[in-house]
């Protein structure tokens, strides 16, 4: 398993730091949401693939194309484009499924539907707010401190891990291994403090601070995952990703650090 998870690795963090790098506002082309926009439309069908409506193929591609458009909603932003992509990702799914006239378990189709828009879709979306707002560096700062944090939790958690965090939906998680990762999400962010090409107008304790946010709220996104997961009926959502499986499983904790960053920056830092 760690031989893979270095394989993946070893191309995925070297793509990573190319679509951020070279995409909008400094470059004129928007890589990043491209790179985001392809991974949402593949978490997405993973979500799909593991729910009630895998079998649904039109609800499947107009949950699709609603995580795209909320994806890309950032670059919309002088137009009325949000409150109309929040309404049909509500109203549109309800409208296919009476046009089915299948009546049987509808409500739960539905809400299926709705919710895998706006967990991939809408979730997503605040990171590529974050890198046309606020810039390359705060990108930098929500994924290397996640995945710093990730990296501690597991090989902790693997070492001296005793006492479960919640057994009954991820009997691997640890308190050690989330004290851990709050460690390894600190240690990142403080990174950020030094005057080197990544530095963030960000002070020592706004850096501990915004490493135990990453840290807390990216491993409440790695519990959902698991709880959906576990209420699937499935291991993992995929296999796109060797030794970490599918996409779905790897925007757990990077999503909702990017929603903690992004908000922290527009409290502290913008206004």
């Amino acid at each position: 398993m760690l031989k893979k998870r270095l394989i993946t690795a070893l191309w995925g963090i070297p793509l990573l730091i190319i679509v951020i790098w070279f995409s909008e506002p400094e470059y004129s082309f928007p890589l990043f949401t491209l790179f985001i926009a392809i991974w949402g439309m593949l978490a997405s069908f993973e979500f799909y693939k593991i729910t009630s409506i895998s079998r649904i193929l039109p609800l499947i591609i107009s949950g699709i194309i609603l995580v795209v458009l909320f994806i890309i909603r950032p670059h919309f932003n002088s137009v009325p484009y949000y409150p109309i992509i929040l309404a049909a990702a509500f109203v549109l799914p309800m409208v296919l499924l009476f046009i089915r006239r299948k009546e049987e378990e509808i409500i739960n189709t539905w809400s299926w539907t709705v919710a895998g828009i706006l967990y991939v879709g809408l979730l997503l979306s605040y990171l590529v707010d974050l890198r046309l707002e606020a810039g390359r560096n705060w990108v930098f700062l929500a994924i290397l401190a996640t995945f710093g944090s990730d990296t501690m939790a597991y090989f902790v958690g693997r070492a001296f891990g005793r006492h479960k965090m919640a057994p009954r939906i991820s009997p691997n998680k640890t308190w050690e291994g989330a004290a851990a990762g709050i460690v390894g999400a600190i240690c990142i962010s403080l990174l950020f403090t030094i005057s080197w090409g990544l530095q963030l107008p960000i002070n020592y304790w706004q850096a501990v601070l915004l490493g135990v946010l990453i840290s807390v709220f990216g491993q409440i996104g790695d519990l959902l995952e698991s709880a959906l997961k576990r209420y699937a009926g499935v291991k993992e959502s995929g296999s796109l990703m060797l030794g970490h499986g599918g996409l779905l499983d790897r925007m757990d904790s990077v999503v909702f650090a990017g929603v903690v960053v992004y908000i922290y920056y527009l409290v502290a830092v913008a206004y």
